[in-house]
């Protein structure tokens, strides 16, 4: 598996016009757009450090994912994304050395980009996703 870069850092929020205050407003680190992605019932919001970007992540839903992570464990750091060049073969190769995986196949993320996740219990606790762009 070829990683190439820290893709983003995923921050659950309650609100991403609030949290644009500070990451906008406080740090000026600009906005590269807002997005909601439907079949995971939320609104992200990309922010450009160099290579790699902050994801802010708002529930669109009580049943999306990041509804239920800030109700458990309130706004904070979600996910870690790493990019690869080749999410297919990823998957393949940590599947062949038995590493527990959320997503088994690629699915359509935010920005056009093909993610999957693995599961924080194969990582120490950690959620990482895995992106292709």
């Amino acid at each position: 598996m070829n990683t190439t870069v820290i893709d983003h850092i995923g921050i659950a929020v309650n609100s991403i016009e609030e949290s644009l205050k500070f990451w906008e407003g406080t740090l000026g680190v600009k906005c590269a757009g807002i997005e909601t992605v439907e079949d995971q019932k939320v609104k992200t919001a990309f922010l450009p450090i160099k290579e790699s970007e902050v994801e802010l992540l708002e529930a669109t839903s009580p049943e999306s994912a990041i509804a239920k992570f800030i109700e458990k464990k309130g706004e904070g750091i979600h996910h870690l994304a790493i990019r690869v060049d080749n999410l297919e073969a990823a998957l393949a190769e940590l599947k062949g050395k038995g590493v527990k995986l959320i997503d088994e196949t690629p699915r359509r993320g935010a920005g056009g980009a093909m993610i999957a996740f693995i599961h924080p219990k194969a990582t120490g606790g950690i959620l990482l996703e895995l992106s292709q762009r």
